[in-house]
């Protein structure tokens, strides 16, 4: 049962206190809230502690100790009944374990992980037994939502019903609603701020990307237009190259006798001297 399945449970099971309250005058009032507040499935009282009758006979002393009993119901504990049980009426059974099961949602408003030996000690229970039974039964009527961990001794606590606020008490829930309002802004600025940070640097590498690639691209155009022009060189020859028949007369100047010359001319000086021999 969520939080308005539940307002809308107890303002049903509250309307006919509410009409009876309409009608009831004078000391019947303590009647009238005491029958109330050990009601099944009603654990919202705002209505009938501001019913106009109830309000007039507060004052009585009959009634006085019920009307203050009926405000505890409101917003207090069992801690602070028992500090002030001298002054109050005593709780049947069935107030005494609502008004329990009341004091665990304001706990939790304070921490959502409530201990076994904390709460044990706060509501006077003896025993873990008694104690996760109470709890089941709160979950149960849909004052809270949660989950018992036996293994840990702790409740954990999801959802609770709304309870009625103290005097003043909505000064300050307006004045911590604020503080979180004012934090929740800052950081959201400071989650803008981060993004825009990372956007500027996403686009400050995307500016360095494109100048890296048109670096890429001016490199691998100057390589081809080198290798281009190496090729046709090579392909046109330099201008200096001699043709094949000079080159070859060329290379006969320059070269040592070869030895089919060296016979040729010791044929023809031998001829020489021969005719010299005979001329003598």
């Amino acid at each position: 049962m969520n939080e308005n399945n539940l307002n809308m449970s107890t303002t049903h099971h509250l309307q006919p206190f509410l009409l009876l309250s309409k009608s009831v005058k004078g000391a019947a009032n303590a009647k009238l809230i005491m029958d109330t507040l050990d009601a099944p499935g009603v654990y919202v009282f705002s209505e009938l502690y501001e019913s106009s009758n109830v309000v007039q006979a507060s004052s009585l002393p009959e009634v006085k100790p019920y009307y203050a009993l009926l405000e505890l119901f409101l917003y207090g504990t069992y801690k602070e009944y028992n500090a002030k049980a001298s002054q109050l009426p005593p709780l049947s059974p069935t107030q005494l374990i609502k008004l329990k099961q009341l004091s665990i949602v304001t706990l939790s408003e304070k921490s959502r992980t409530l201990k076994y030996q904390d709460l044990l000690a706060y509501l006077n229970i003896s025993t873990i037994r008694e104690l996760e039974d109470l709890i089941i039964d709160a979950i149960y009527q849909g004052i809270l939502t949660g989950k018992l961990d036996q293994r840990k001794q702790q409740l954990q606590v999801d959802t609770t019903m709304g309870r009625d606020l103290r005097p003043g008490q909505l000064d300050d829930m307006i004045s911590r609603m604020a503080s979180w309002s004012n934090q929740t802004e800052k950081t959201i600025q400071a989650m803008d701020e981060k993004i825009q940070h990372v956007m500027n640097q996403v686009s400050a590498n995307e500016a360095a990307k494109s100048q890296y690639n048109h670096a890429i691209e001016q490199l691998r155009k100057s390589l081809h237009s080198k290798n281009k022009q190496i090729l046709g060189d090579m392909e046109s020859g330099p201008s200096s190259v001699l043709s094949p028949s000079s080159s070859n007369n060329t290379n006969r100047k320059d070269m040592p006798p070869r030895q089919d010359d060296f016979y040729e001319a010791e044929r023809t000086n031998g001829r020489a001297k021969k005719r010299q021999v005979m001329g003598k």
